[in-house]
């Protein structure tokens, strides 16, 4: 039987999510870590794993082209795209917020005729503001969303925030909190039911890979032989 293809997230949860499947056994993620390569197959655990960015993990999962990935919560409502999101894992914790310069407050901003908002996050955005009654514009933006107010492109934004340090730095301070957000499993529909007992095999010992180690007894090797 084929491998059951895995995309992995490129970026900050890269490194955890490989860490995960290195406890699983798997040997050769290094070479996606260390090249230019996107694909690899790993037959020491029935694996096949391709990078993709964050926002193309659920796509291919949702079309079939990745049985399983492993992306935040965040990008997953996002995308809406039709996933099973059996499992959450421990890493990747951040939060998406509102957030606006120093001074200014909601309750000034609902003056407004229409707030224009800065984002990645355009259809969560649109949906936060939708659910309080408030009409926005939506300014789509790729990356360096803190600029917007400063620029005078937006009067506030939404992104995802760790520390908050970022937005400290750029003059801007949180105002609401969107969702919380952290990496999570998810699995293609027809894979879940046609592979189920392969699928389950591997949520399981995600989940475990995933369990804090005591102290003194080493990682867990090789839960999926």
């Amino acid at each position: 039987m084929a491998s059951l293809t895995v995309a992995l997230p490129k970026g900050k949860l890269f490194g955890p999510s490989m860490a995960l499947f290195v406890r699983l056994g798997a040997a050769r993620l290094a070479d996606l870590a260390e090249s230019r390569r996107l694909l690899v197959e790993d037959p020491a655990v029935g694996l096949r794993f391709i990078a993709a960015k964050p926002v193309d993990v659920p796509v291919y999962v949702e079309r079939g082209a990745a049985d399983v990935g492993i992306v935040g919560r965040d990008v997953i409502e996002e995308s809406d795209r039709d996933v099973y999101q059996p499992l959450c894992l421990s890493f990747g914790a951040c939060r998406l917020v509102v957030a606006a310069p120093r001074g200014v407050t909601l309750a000034g901003l609902r003056l407004r005729p229409t707030l224009r908002v800065a984002t990645k996050y355009p259809r969560l955005a649109r949906q936060h503001f939708l659910d309080q009654g408030l009409s926005v514009e939506i300014v789509g933006l790729s990356g360096n969303v803190e600029l917007a107010p400063r620029a005078g492109l937006a009067d506030l934004i939404v992104d995802v925030v760790d520390t908050g340090h970022t937005l400290r730095e750029n003059g801007l301070v949180e105002l609401e909190t969107v969702m919380q957000s952290q990496a999570c499993v998810i699995v293609n529909r027809a894979s879940h039911k046609l592979r189920l007992a392969e699928i389950a095999r591997l949520l399981a010992a995600l989940q475990q890979a995933d369990a804090p180690v005591p102290a003194g007894t080493g990682a867990p090797v090789g839960l999926l032989t």
